[in-house]
């Protein structure tokens, strides 16, 4: 049963930066599609980005263009979500999501197997 577990979570101040990372236990992610995903408070959880099994494909939600990076090591078993210039409206829960469908590049989180149980991060002075 695969596992997925985020990390790097924190208070971070506004226009800070701030690197999450997504592992697994039980299986290698190579083959498969990671999304990231956040519920801020009193708001719907929403896809702010994802990747190809391969990293050749990756998108971003709107209000986090420009300054989120998605990014994988499968070598590690990694993937890597490097937020710039923080912004308070990003704090939140962020999760980590894994699905099958390796090629492709998914926003919607109907789409999604494996979840983590979140790492919170908190913008504040």
């Amino acid at each position: 049963q695969l596992a997925v577990m985020e990390s790097g979570g924190g208070l971070v101040q506004p226009g800070g930066s701030l690197r999450l990372s997504c592992s697994a236990s039980g299986s290698t992610l190579d083959a498969y599609g990671i999304g990231w995903f956040r519920r801020a408070p009193g708001r719907e959880r929403e896809g702010v980005a994802c990747i190809s099994n391969n990293g050749r494909s990756v998108a971003y939600g709107d209000s986090v263009k420009g300054r989120f990076t998605i990014s994988r090591d499968n070598a590690k078993n990694t993937i890597n979500l490097q937020i710039n210039s923080v912004k308070r409206e990003d704090t939140g829960v962020y999760y980590c999501a894994v699905h099958r469908r390796g090629n492709m590049c998914l926003l919607g989180s109907a789409f999604y197997d494996y979840w983590g149980q979140g790492t919170s991060v908190t913008v504040s002075d």
